[in-house]
């Protein structure tokens, strides 16, 4: 129930989220699929050491991915166990949702992997913080899903995405949608984006996806 509740209130904030039931479906996840944040709980099923033990062979497959612990006991001893196994933060449960978001925000912005407080490019910049976006001065208004792909082409601006690494990127693992939808997504980021008189800075690249070209 928890996990749910977390995946619904985490998508809803503008995630893409897997939900791993147990440690061998978390570890198949891991392997595959790169995430920038995992939050772990304590009680995981399917290993003896519970989430404590996963959190140790992860990180002994990664040391950068921020992972927040999920703990049982408000107590210095369960912390202490959490952050010694290589979580960067805990929680103790019950919490409320707002704090873990805030949590979760606090440590993607620690993160090696973070993008910088401001992405900016042919003339658009995106604020990560706000997840707003604003081009010369008019201010862009964008809902979660367009943010998530605008984000993933800005981050990787001057390099070809594929339409594949954009549904990784901003639906979770299990979407079974509409193929077209990232076609879609575009379309409408190129209509807020793009005011009359204005060029389009989102190219087609037929076969191989889409790029925004990257500043000199």
């Amino acid at each position: 129930m928890i996990a749910d509740l977390l995946a619904r209130s985490l998508a809803e904030a503008g995630y893409a989220v897997d939900v791993a039931p147990d440690r061998a479906a978390a570890l198949m996840y891991f392997e595959i699929e790169t995430y920038d944040l995992i939050i772990l709980d304590i009680t995981l099923p399917g290993t003896s050491g519970g989430g404590t033990e996963l959190c140790r062979e992860i990180r002994a497959n990664d040391t950068q991915v921020p992972l927040l612990m999920l703990e049982t006991l408000d107590s210095p001893t369960a912390r202490a166990r959490g952050l010694d196994a290589g979580a960067d933060d805990s929680l103790v449960k019950p919490f409320q949702l707002v704090e873990l978001l805030a949590r979760v925000r606090a440590l993607l912005r620690r993160s090696p992997r973070a993008v910088p407080p401001v992405l900016e490019a042919q003339g658009v910049r995106l604020y990560p913080a706000s997840r707003s976006a604003e081009r010369g001065a008019r201010q862009i208004f964008l809902t979660a899903k367009e943010y998530a792909v605008l984000e993933y082409l800005m981050r990787n601006a001057g390099s070809v995405v594929s339409s594949s690494e954009l549904i990784d990127h901003a639906w979770d693992q299990n979407y079974d949608g509409v193929s077209n939808v990232v076609q879609t997504y575009i379309r409408y980021l190129r209509q807020k984006l793009t005011a009359a008189g204005e060029p389009d800075i989102i190219e087609t690249r037929r076969g191989s996806g889409y790029v925004i070209a990257a500043d000199p």
